[in-house]
């Protein structure tokens, strides 16, 4: 499929940054903001159902938090964005329409510190915030519009996966066509320049986006036949390495320390590569051999492993360090809630949800794991009202909405059941899915007349939103 897709003869031209319209001008005249969200939305449901995309609420709760902390301080802030990660060894990142950006584990797991993973995503934001990938698409013929989903996919496989995207692409005009999708070097620049005043703004170090590019330079001379991921998809030059440090030389020194957070999600990641048995000797090895930038971290990891060996009684043990310690974090509360469960001891990850819940309440992989618990415990109707009492909070959440159909389904409301199955589709971009679970619980005969009322209104919403983007 993807291959037909790319074989559409797009023939895109980069404008000049000096040239550039105002923001949404030309771009917008084309592809509004509401057209661009439903194909972020289309997007992000083959996202969701790629096997590469990493499903860990913790990483994906740390990289949403840096990632607001910068968008916090664009010139946009007003722009909703989605933070993901991708489980892909490369160093990359990448932007997406409807204010979707991806992130690969090899670049969280090889910058040197948090402030040139900020220096990337931040980098990333400016895309979006600039509509580059509107603008890039407003340069071409009006007449080319109907060709955009399958544009929007072709720019999904070349900026998740270079190297996946190229061995789809099987004729000589799909690889013309690959190299256009990325982003001209004049969007390059406005991209570091915004970037750089986000890190500047966001209190992060602005001399690491050039140490990390100087880095990506240096080591791309040791490839012989392709550049770095990363490369391939944003151009680099010597001019943009020069202005980023020119940039950093007008401004003051200071040292940032890297928050607790990012320790302790490379520690998470790096606990999860190789066999169980790999991964634990790795990390008493890190431990014994002292080569560690954080010791919590450190332990942290090891505990981890230690649970996906199902090394339970040495786990607890690095649990008990790590909440003896003064370093103090959501992750680390809900790895000592998760791991009593685990053990068997679900009294135990109870009370250890029920603190972890208390201190840090807007941390919602706790949440998420308290409701789970409670399911285990045979406590239904308290993760009912806990998971009612979280999407007050958090409606657009798919996970709450998966819980809650879990929780219905156990306590047998078979149309709520399925219409939280529905919900969590339709947020996750499935809207045939989501008008499909729908219907089922209309079918289901039980549920209440308002509760039933609600239902059907809510189908025939996503019928007509399903239908619209047929059409379009």
């Amino acid at each position: 499929m993807l291959r037909v897709l790319l074989a559409l003869s797009l023939a895109i031209q980069p404008v000049m940054a000096d040239d550039l319209p105002d923001l949404g001008e030309v771009a917008r005249q084309y592809f509004s903001d509401q057209e661009e969200q439903a194909l972020g939305r289309t997007i992000m449901r083959d996202v969701y159902a790629d096997p590469r995309y990493l499903d860990d609420p913790e990483i994906e709760s740390y990289l949403n938090q840096l990632g607001y902390k910068l968008v916090s301080v664009s010139t946009r802030n007003q722009r909703e964005f989605t933070f993901f990660v991708v489980n892909d060894p490369t160093i990359n990142a990448f932007a997406m329409p409807g204010g979707n950006i991806g992130v690969h584990t090899g670049l969280l797991l090889t910058s040197h510190n948090e402030s040139e993973l900020a220096s990337v995503i931040a980098h990333e934001i400016a895309h979006v915030t600039q509509d580059h990938i509107p603008r890039m698409l407003a340069a071409q013929s009006q007449s080319y519009w109907p060709t955009m989903a399958a544009l929007a996919l072709a720019l999904l496989a070349s900026r998740s996966n270079a190297n996946l995207a190229s061995a789809a692409i099987a004729t000589t005009q799909a690889y013309s066509i690959q190299s256009q999708l990325n982003f001209s070097r004049d969007y390059e620049r406005e991209a570091d320049r915004l970037g750089y005043d986000m890190l500047t703004r966001a209190d992060f170090d602005p001399r690491s986006m050039s140490g990390f590019f100087n880095r990506l330079q240096r080591a791309n001379r040791f490839y012989d036949s392709s550049a770095p991921a990363y490369l391939r998809t944003h151009p680099l030059t010597s001019d943009r390495i020069a202005d980023m440090e020119a940039r950093s030389e007008a401004a003051p020194y200071q040292q940032m320390a890297d928050s607790l957070d990012f320790q302790l999600v490379r520690a998470r990641l790096r606990a999860q590569e190789n066999s169980p048995a790999d991964a634990v000797l790795a990390a008493r090895n890190t431990l014994k051999e002292k080569r560690y930038s954080n010791e919590t971290a450190a332990h942290y990891g090891l505990a981890t492993a230690l649970l996906r060996a199902r090394a339970f009684k040495e786990a607890e043990s690095e649990v008990q360090k790590l909440l003896s310690g003064q370093a103090s974090s959501p992750m680390i509360q809900q790895l000592a809630a998760h791991a009593a469960l685990a053990a068997g001891n679900p009294t135990l990850s109870l009370q250890r949800y029920q603190v972890g819940s208390s201190t840090y309440p807007g941390y919602r992989p706790l949440q998420y794991g308290y409701i789970s618990a409670l399911l285990s415990a045979s406590r239904s109707k308290d993760a009912l009202a806990l998971v009612d009492k979280q999407l007050a909070l958090y409606p657009l959440d798919r996970r709450l909405w998966r819980l809650a159909a879990e929780t219905h389904a156990r306590l047998g409301h078979r149309l709520l059941s399925h219409r939280a199955q529905a919900e969590a589709a339709a947020l996750s971009g499935n809207l045939v899915a989501a008008i499909e679970q729908v219907t089922l619980g209309i079918k289901a005969g039980d549920g209440s007349f308002h509760e039933l009322s609600a239902a059907e209104a809510r189908r025939r919403e996503w019928q007509e939103i399903e239908k619209a983007q047929r059409k379009s």
